[in-house]
């Protein structure tokens, strides 16, 4: 009877963690966002009203954390500013009792739809005085009745009449920046202040990345400009670290200055692992126990519930070890460890691993081994299930690129299919992409181009954002977060569709790594 007992408790915990809440923090309640949060201290520097552009690869936590910011949650924006490193929390700032959290972007159908834009934003200007006609409307609620009437030209036409709204910005009886100005002035009398945030840009202008490049130019060169005249209404830009790359050159003083403040989303190995075992804890009280077991000290936090002390990696080893182990298999030599395998497989090229991709991991691996009653309690997973969950987060990591920021990875995939086998020679690798070079490069019927001009270029493209990997020789890689999503092999390796021992990157000077 307590055998059965204690197999079920273990089945339970199987299937508890088979679901941390993966994919759930873009969609969540504050309640929710509060529990899949983990406080990294040096992403909190993104509260500062000093910095304005809050940038991150993909993957990284931008839309959890601007969630966390602009739920209007003052329980849940309050104990994550307490959290935050020296500079005082934004409510605590000298003569500012209280600010704001306003999203601009997304805003649904408050904001002008793909076809008006792609009329109306036909130069980064053009882009400029969109967000500056939209910011307006969207603090339309927060100006007094005078600037309503005097405004209504540009806040009565719907958000797809983007052509009317333009032409009433340009009219000279309408005074956009005044109307702003006596915003900021009001803040400043009330001693309050204001966060205008900026979400999920790569998705402005769908297939166009053209377009989408000249709003997001747009947007920086707007508050490049304003920043420095507006103490009180601030923005929060929270941009993908390509897109802030290749839009960095802007090379007015202003920017700089933005550029020089930003807050960087990096993930140390220590504060994946403290991500993870925060996941783990709160998903049940039956977890949390787990956890404990493992001696993982915790603090209660009464809005981020649990939160791991987990200052160096090694702090959280013991809790990898109860779960799978200490090897990959029968020993050491022969394996190697559990914990270094499972950081070492999910790194993209740049060395960088996405929180959402450690969680999905644990989550298929104990999904696979829900019904196994070959483990011996305490573990959860077996390392070989830990090998197949590998090829489903690659795989569930390229479908999801596809479907949101990167569709043209649809068309990598199909030109790679005419050479399946990793490493290439450089030379080799451009051929491929250059294989019906002008066709589309999505799966839909609309044109999906690249994001740059010539093979060459999105060559090296790919490698700057992870999907490949350069290597000595000029030669070229995919690491195993992309290899079978892909439908890629590694030469002399194992079949498609299974894991093999791969070569990883160095560890690119990252904080806590062994």
């Amino acid at each position: 009877m307590k055998q059965r007992l204690d197999e079920a408790r273990w089945s339970a915990l199987r299937r508890e963690l088979a679901d941390l809440g993966s994919g759930q923090a873009d969609h969540g309640t504050p309640e929710l966002t509060a529990r899949l949060l983990y406080p990294v201290t040096e992403h909190l520097r993104a509260l500062d009203p000093n910095v304005v552009l809050v940038v991150g690869p993909r993957g990284s936590g931008k839309t959890t954390l601007f969630k966390a910011f602009f739920s209007n949650d003052r329980n849940l924006v309050s104990a994550v500013a307490a959290r935050m490193p020296r500079t005082p929390a934004p409510h605590a700032q000298p003569g500012a009792s209280e600010w704001a959290w306003v999203a601009a972007h997304p805003a649904g159908g408050h904001f002008p739809d793909t076809q008006a834009l792609s009329k109306c934003a036909r130069s980064d200007d053009d882009a400029k005085k969109i967000w500056h006609a939209m910011l307006v409307r969207r603090l339309a609620d927060r100006l007094d009745e005078r600037w309503k009437e005097k405004l209504k030209p540009i806040l009565a036409p719907k958000a797809a009449e983007l052509g009317d709204v333009l032409a009433a910005y340009d009219a000279p009886e309408t005074n956009p920046t005044a109307a702003l100005d006596a915003l900021e002035y009001a803040l400043q009398q009330e001693g309050r202040g204001m966060f205008v945030g900026y979400d999920e840009l790569d998705t402005l202008g769908g297939f166009d990345q053209a377009l989408a490049a000249r709003m997001v130019r747009g947007l920086v060169a707007f508050w490049s400009d304003y920043s420095r005249r507006w103490k009180r209404l601030r923005a929060k830009i929270f941009l993908r670290a390509d897109l802030f790359r290749r839009h960095a050159g802007m090379g007015t003083a202003d920017f700089a200055k933005l550029a020089a403040t930003r807050a960087e989303l990096r993930w140390s190995d220590a504060a994946l692992l403290g991500m993870l075992v925060k996941r783990i804890a709160n998903t049940s009280g039956g977890l949390a126990e787990y956890c404990k077991g493992a001696r993982i000290k915790f603090e209660d936090d009464d809005v981020l519930r649990l939160l791991p002390r987990i200052e160096r990696p090694d702090d959280a080893f013991p809790l990898l070890h109860r779960l799978a182990g200490e090897f990959m298999g029968a020993g050491k030599k022969k394996k190697g460890f559990v914990r270094n395998w499972i950081l070492a497989h999910l790194r993209d090229g740049n060395g960088e691993i996405s929180p959402g991709a450690l969680v999905r991991l644990i989550e298929q691996a104990a999904g696979k081994d829900a019904a196994n009653q070959s483990l011996r309690s305490p573990r959860l997973i077996h390392s070989t299930a830990l090998r197949q969950a590998l090829d489903d987060v690659s795989h569930g990591h390229v479908t999801q690129s596809i479907s949101s920021e990167w569709p043209w990875l649809e068309g990598v995939r199909t030109r790679l299919a005419a050479d399946r086998l990793v490493p290439w020679e450089r030379k080799g690798i451009v051929a491929l992409l250059d294989a019906d070079w002008d066709g589309s490069w999505g799966s839909s019927d609309r044109m999906v181009r690249p994001p740059v001009d010539r093979p060459a270029d999105f060559l090296d493209y790919l490698i700057e954002i992870g999907v490949f990997r350069r290597r000595s020789n000029d030669r070229v890689d995919v690491t195993d977060l992309y290899l079978s999503g892909l439908r890629l092999r590694r030469k002399g390796g194992v079949k498609l569709g299974r894991s093999a021992r791969r070569e990883t990157p160095p560890a690119l000077g990252r904080q806590g790594e062994e």
